[in-house]
């Protein structure tokens, strides 16, 4: 097993002024998934957040990649967000633009210039979350859980190092939402890391990995007696 692509030591995280997280510890290695479990404002999301620098870490150490969070300067950031893909539960595609504009801004967006390029990249991406017929849909023709496959996708472009899904699965029915795991669970496998937020500890025992909670402003392993509802986590 390699060096981690994350490492937090004492890690201290506060939002308004207030501690949301504080001594975590937490290291993340190439190709493993992780679920982050926990209640509504347990803080799931701002540790996540912290990992792509839209939330700031108060104190502590904090290296994603070899970026160090702590002291990650603006005009930095663009950098370390290229090796991330962000996997959010509303799928905030553009509701504008068809699946393949949506994909193409993106790529647009992270430097890309060859449109043969480009062109092949939106094809191997469909091709991965078996969405490819689906490339010339608006957003709000696809089902909940085709949008997810695209937002996944999405997330994929840019071949990262590194997927955050933050509760992905939040606005999907069972069946589909076990799929959309599982997707990511493959994802693991072929080599990128994934960290899963979910209020859903069925998936952990369907798809087993290791498994970390958000608890009284701290970072545990495990489940254990975790009490979950099912609301959404903004926190």
């Amino acid at each position: 097993m390699g060096e981690p692509i994350i490492k937090y030591s004492d890690v201290e995280v506060l939002r308004k002024e207030l501690v949301v997280l504080k001594h975590i510890n937490f290291e993340l290695t190439d190709s493993e998934f992780v679920y982050i479990i926990g209640r509504v404002g347990s803080g799931k999301s701002s540790l996540l957040k912290t990992m792509y620098a839209e939330v700031p870490v108060h104190s502590g150490q904090a290296r994603v990649f070899d970026f160090d969070i702590a002291s990650l300067k603006p005009g930095r950031v663009h950098l370390l967000r290229r090796q991330i893909g962000i996997v959010f539960q509303d799928f905030q595609l553009l509701t504008d633009r068809s699946v393949d504009e949506n994909l193409r801004f993106v790529l647009n967006a992270t430097g890309w210039k060859n449109k043969h390029e480009i062109n092949a990249r939106i094809e191997q991406v469909l091709i991965k979350v078996g969405m490819l017929n689906k490339a010339y849909k608006m957003p709000h023709e696809l089902s909940g859980g085709e949008q997810q496959r695209i937002a996944i996708a999405r997330a994929l472009l840019n071949n990262p190092k590194l997927i955050l899904a933050d509760e992905p699965t939040g606005n999907l029915d069972p069946d589909t939402a076990s799929h959309i795991v599982g997707m990511l669970h493959e994802i693991a496998q072929n080599g990128t890391a994934v960290i899963m937020a979910t209020h859903n500890l069925a998936f952990t025992k369907q798809m087993p990995a290791r498994v970390v909670r958000c608890e009284n402003k701290q970072l545990l392993s495990g489940i254990e007696d975790a009490q979950i509802t099912n609301t959404d986590d903004n926190i």
